[in-house]
């Protein structure tokens, strides 16, 4: 207890258990990069789901949640 408050303690499990990280991390994203390398982005983009994570094309920002904490205007249809 620190001044009457029980501190909450969030470990940087990244850093605890580097390998365990970085192979989950690979495992997850793994499938997108090679649809990316294989097909393209808009293809990939089309045929994993993708798009949703599109944040910035052609020089505009797409999501909308990444604009509005930007204080900008997003085109969402910009590169979908």
């Amino acid at each position: 207890m620190v001044d009457g408050r029980h501190p909450l303690l969030c470990r940087n499990i990244a850093g605890a258990f580097p390998r365990t990280s970085t192979l989950a991390l690979t495992n997850a994203t793994l499938p997108y990069v090679r649809a990316l390398a294989d097909l393209g982005w808009q293809a990939a983009f089309s045929a994993t789901g993708a798009p949703a994570g599109l944040n910035v094309h052609a020089g505009e920002i797409t999501h909308e949640v990444v604009a509005k904490a930007l204080g900008l205007t997003a085109r969402p249809g910009t590169g979908r």
